[in-house]
């Protein structure tokens, strides 16, 4: 196995893909909502009782499961773009106010495949499902369901009785029969508690009466995680997922799906001097031929990913950051179990 390095130059002159820009800005912009810079820096206090519980957000591929968190959140912590497969692990979101406490689930698009990543996903899946209160299944209005929709319902009956089920159909902004949607995946899952329909991207209202509702069922517990807590991925770990949600964006259809980059390096600022926050990534691709793509021609391409990933950094880390990124040759790393725990799979 050869890992080739190539080193695109840094560039200051990036702008976001205009929906990107739209829920970035949005978020950080939220006066009340926390941020990864300056996350909620509380505990419980008093006599109340904690509350504490976990709730799986499951669906197929591309109907807005991350985009969905994120709002639920108020900051970004799960990867957005317009390909399916964005999101390849189950990454906790986690929400607390007052004395209760939401840690979301949000997992991989439910599909079937052969290759490791692809198993080591299925597996997020199920695991995420275990010792939940809840499972939201978000379905696209847009469309009828399809085979993978159906796969989904058939792996929610497959859970037993006493799994509790609300259905969420998103997009009802752009969705032309929603209604007539609804319906049919009303009829795949019947046992569904509970319906709810928003808009998870234009609607952050509908999406904060959800958590509403959500924080009323849960039980008394302790909490799971710190106040101050907004996921339980590592800082590297997300810059990482940010940087490869760039690169679905700008890659070709048939390319991001070879995808996958590690945080090698992550270099604060020294107190008191006027310096950028180093972050230092590795885009790894399976094959020789992938990486012309990947750089662009006379490095454009790589540029181009650079800067959409600056900017979301920036954006939620709300500090000036000089990104690396390299190029590397992993062949084959979707079958190689080495390269799948490196990146933070159970495999």
């Amino acid at each position: 196995m050869s890992d080739d390095h190539l080193h695109p130059h840094h560039d200051d002159t990036a702008e976001l893909p205009d929906a990107d820009a739209t829920e970035a800005d949005a978020v950080a912009a939220d006066p009340d909502g926390p941020t990864l810079a300056e996350p909620f820096s509380f505990a419980p206090v008093g006599s109340e009782p904690t509350r504490a519980g976990f709730v799986a957000i499951v669906g197929k591929p591309n109907v807005g499961k991350s985009t969905l968190l994120n709002t639920l959140l108020g900051v970004k912590v799960a990867p957005i773009s317009s390909k399916p497969q964005t999101t390849r692990r189950g990454v906790r979101g986690i929400y607390s106010a007052d004395h209760r406490q939401l840690v979301f689930v949000d997992t991989p698009g439910f599909h079937r495949g052969v290759d490791a990543l692809d198993k080591a996903m299925a597996q997020e899946v199920r695991e995420a499902v275990v010792d939940v209160e809840l499972i939201l299944w978000v379905v696209d209005l847009r469309r009828p369901p399809g085979d993978e929709d159906k796969g989904v319902a058939r792996f929610l009956q497959g859970l037993g009785p006493d799994v509790r089920v609300w259905l969420v159909g998103n997009k009802i902004d752009v969705a032309k029969y929603p209604d007539e949607a609804l319906a049919l995946y009303r009829d795949l899952y019947p046992k569904r508690e509970r319906e709810v329909v928003l808009s998870a991207l234009a609607d952050p209202k509908a999406v904060y009466a959800l958590r509403e509702d959500l924080l009323a069922l849960l039980p008394e517990s302790p909490w799971y995680f710190p106040g101050d807590a907004s996921s339980d991925q590592t800082r590297e770990q997300w810059a990482g997922e940010i940087v490869r949600e760039a690169a679905m964006v700008h890659l070709r259809q048939e390319l991001p799906y070879a995808v996958a980059v590690q945080t090698i390096e992550w270099r604060d600022p020294r107190p008191g001097k006027d310096e950028p926050l180093v972050i230092v990534a590795e885009i790894w691709v399976e094959k020789v031929g992938h990486r012309p793509i990947v750089l662009g021609k006379g490095g454009k391409m790589i540029r181009e990913i650079g800067k959409t990933a600056r900017k979301q950094l920036e954006i939620f880390l709300n500090t000036k950051v000089y990104l690396e990124l390299d190029v590397v040759v992993r062949r084959d790393w979707r079958d190689d179990r080495e390269a799948l725990r490196e990146l933070g799979f159970p495999v």
